[in-house]
């Protein structure tokens, strides 16, 4: 099927219109605008004389000829990126477009400096990040690789370590002067919780560990928030008391912003690089995976100081 008139950009962008049952998704997916989605598909379905796609004006959905072409493209797009993994495996450059998700804050501060160092080091793997505030399905939303904190991971997916992390509970001086520290576990009820709908943790529930020993907390407040850095002005501020990653809160609890208590308990929150495929049939996950590994080993060692994890 494939010769000069039909292109593998216009294959590809056939799949992803089938997968997403959109235009509009798969422009903002693929960073073009819809009427540049659309003219590639009207160009695909001049050159094969066939209707693909029914469309209304909610709805896009394979015709029967769509659906024989669409898994057609789907063969011949899986060999030529294996066959170009295989290349680029072999030459020891890596290259094409790698999606890459994780959660805002850690995002933002952590991940996002780690894959700017990486593309200077591979400039022909074209990155793109984004962050949410829940797990993804690396299949259903086709990223190749998520970062992530928490150990909650798809058992169909492969996951490797970068990095020892866990969440801690705490306040501010000020909270804890007006409202009293909390001496055992149960107190938590009693107290202004500042709840984050983690990407991993159900909302209003802290499940803690103690000496081998899980527990589960039913916690709430007047302050709730999907940001973890919303969550941490408004523990500054004195509102409430926050499980946190100790990433985020040491330099907090070593200026004396932040007091950690009920000390014995804490929640298990370790660093990952989670992706679909194993690292042999991938050349950019591969290099990327390694260079996070490296990342998070040296993370934080300027002026002698190694990170909180």
């Amino acid at each position: 099927m494939v010769n000069n008139q039909f292109s593998l950009q216009n294959l590809r962008i056939l799949c992803e219109v089938a997968d997403y049952q959109s235009f509009a998704k798969t422009a903002q997916m693929m960073g073009v605008s819809p009427a540049f989605v659309t003219k590639r598909v009207q160009q695909l379905e001049t050159d094969l004389g066939a209707r693909l796609f029914h469309r209304t004006t909610r709805q896009v959905s394979l015709t029967e000829q769509g659906e024989h072409v669409y898994r057609q493209a789907q063969h011949i797009l899986l060999s030529v990126d294996g066959l170009q993994n295989q290349i680029d495996l072999m030459k020891g450059e890596p290259r094409g477009v790698l999606r890459v998700s994780t959660s805002f804050g850690f995002g933002r501060r952590v991940v996002a400096q780690s894959l700017a160092q990486y593309s200077r080091k591979h400039p022909e793997v074209q990155i793109k990040l984004e962050v949410f505030d829940r797990l993804v399905d690396l299949a259903r939303d086709k990223f190749d690789l998520d970062v992530r904190i928490g150990d909650i991971i798809d058992p169909n997916y492969i996951a490797r370590k970068l990095a020892s992390n866990h969440r801690i509970l705490c306040a501010s001086p000020e909270y804890l002067k007006r409202h009293g520290k909390p001496r055992k576990i149960s107190e938590l009820s009693d107290h202004n919780c500042l709840v984050i709908r983690e990407r991993d943790h159900p909302v209003g529930i802290w499940k803690l560990s103690t000496r081998n020993k899980s527990i589960n907390v039913k916690v709430g407040g007047s302050l709730t928030t999907n940001n973890g850095e919303i969550a941490v002005a408004w523990a500054l501020a004195g509102h409430g008391i926050m499980l946190r990653s100790i990433w985020d809160s040491q330099e907090h609890l070593q200026s004396g912003q932040l007091v950690h208590i009920l000390k014995e308990y804490r929640q298990e929150a370790n660093v990952w690089a989670v992706y679909p495929e194993r690292l042999s049939a991938s050349a950019k996950i591969k290099s990327c995976v390694s260079h996070l590994e490296e990342y998070f080993h040296n993370w934080g060692k300027e002026g002698g100081q190694r990170p909180a994890f």
